[in-house]
């Protein structure tokens, strides 16, 4: 039975999609630490560093090529089924590949099959985060009322930064045991934590009911005979492309000036140890946390698509700072620009996920954002930091990278400009609504 009190449903929905968020990217983001850092002599071990570490990265980039394909098969579900069973999967399905990635045996005592199986984990891992985060963003956006669905759909952008926050914070404690120990035995204890932090979030996630927004769109479409993948690709084509280029700076950007920075810090140019570059990344992390609901109450006062283009210019000049003051002498400054890269930008991913889930109307809507995001994700997130490292490779400079982030910003706020948004209050019957573009103070 539905409580009657509204309120506790909403904060109930966002403290779900949360905490179960915040334990799918603390374990995504365990694998992306791991390959900056320590994957390329354990699995890819070669006489060429900068060829171990590209091999590292292509091996993270597996996991967001199957993204799209967590999103079909769990849009799927959400869509036909409910967004509630298909979160507790996600979960269970990110958690058992985390788990195991931390028992595999190194290239040195099994040769091939090490990152064989790397690989083939990390696919399972794609899969999972595929299709997390389309449902997480539902389940606090459609309990929302509409004057506050920006702040709601907060909640689970809050994963994002928290979970990279345990990430680097759980992996700088292990670096600090020394670069030996670490490479030797040390990166596997974040990977196997996470076992505890996933019943945690199944927990918490199975106390939440289904989206009412679900409830009402099951009911209009019992005559809908399409596959949700079908309706979406058919019926919401533009905007599943406007929304994967405004992707491109949340997903692709972020990784740049994250991931592959760490790898850059690290590396023979730079020399920073890892322990810095992780404290550096973990007190930016706090710093988005921190930032990323007033954020998005910014969006329900002023309008999302305006603090989202705003979050991504931030994000590409401050990212741009980033990369100078790495090669600078001042250790300070390195984390006040990075700490401030972090609070400006989370405009951007704090708004994107309300602006993603009212670009198209409820039929097919968890499909059709997931494959949008997950898309762009393979795309622009999971190649950029293999990107930036060719390009750094070719011309011995880093200010190629720098392009390639200014490039995805550019491409993120002209895709916001034309964005559509609906309102679930006025909605019509999915098989003729259509979003109507242009933006309101409150959108």
């Amino acid at each position: 039975m539905r409580t009657s009190d509204g309120s506790r449903q909403h904060r109930r929905a966002g403290l779900a999609a949360f905490v179960g968020t915040t334990v799918e990217w603390y374990d995504f983001y365990v694998f992306s630490t791991a390959a900056a850092l320590v994957f390329g002599p354990v699995f890819f071990p070669s006489s060429n560093a900068i060829t171990g570490l590209a091999a590292s990265f292509a091996t993270y980039a597996v996991g967001f090529v199957a993204r799209p394909l967590g999103a079909i098969i769990f849009g799927h579900i959400g869509d036909r089924i409910g967004r509630r069973p298909a979160l507790v999967a996600t979960l269970i399905l990110m958690g058992a590949a985390t788990f195991l990635t931390g028992l595999l045996p190194a290239y040195a005592t099994i040769g091939s099959w090490a990152p064989i199986l790397l690989v083939a984990l990390r696919i399972v891992q794609g899969v999972a985060v595929g299709g997390e985060w389309g449902g997480a963003v539902l389940l606090a956006v459609e309990h929302a009322p509409e004057k506050s669905k920006t702040f709601y759909g907060g909640f689970p952008q809050l994963g994002n930064p928290a979970g990279g926050l345990l990430a680097t914070g759980v992996f700088s404690i292990f670096a600090s045991l020394g670069q030996d120990d670490l490479v030797e035995w040390g990166w596997r204890g974040p990977f196997l934590i996470s076992a505890a932090l996933i019943a945690v979030g199944i927990y918490v996630r199975a106390r939440v009911e289904e989206s009412p927004v679900f409830d009402e769109g099951k009911t209009k479409s019992r005559a809908q005979t399409e596959l949700p993948l079908k309706y979406a690709v058919v019926n919401n084509w533009k905007s599943i492309l406007l929304a994967t280029g405004m992707v491109a700076v949340p997903s692709g950007g972020y990784y740049i000036v994250t991931t592959y920075a760490t790898a850059y810090a690290t590396g023979d140019s730079v020399g920073l140890s890892a322990t810095f570059i992780l404290n550096v990344l973990t007190v930016g992390s706090f710093f988005e946390l921190i930032a990323t609901l007033p954020s998005a109450w910014l969006g329900d006062r002023f309008g999302r698509v305006r603090v989202f283009i705003a979050g991504v210019v931030a994000m590409g000049l401050l990212g741009l700072a980033e990369f100078v003051v790495l090669s600078g002498p001042s250790h300070i400054l390195i984390f006040v620009v990075f700490s401030a890269m972090r609070f400006a930008s989370s405009g951007a991913y704090a708004a994107l996920a309300t602006l993603l889930a009212q670009m198209f109307p409820t039929e097919s809507r968890y499909t059709s954002m997931s494959l949008a995001y997950q898309g762009s994700a393979a795309i622009f997130g999971g190649l950029s930091p293999l990107a930036a490292t060719l390009l750094y490779s070719a011309t011995g400079s880093v200010w190629p990278v720098i392009g390639l982030l200014l490039a995805l910003c550019a491409l993120a706020v002209c895709c916001a400009l034309f964005a559509p948004q609906l309102s679930d209050e006025t909605i019509a019957d999915p098989a003729t609504a259509q979003p109507k573009p242009g933006v309101t103070a409150t959108e």
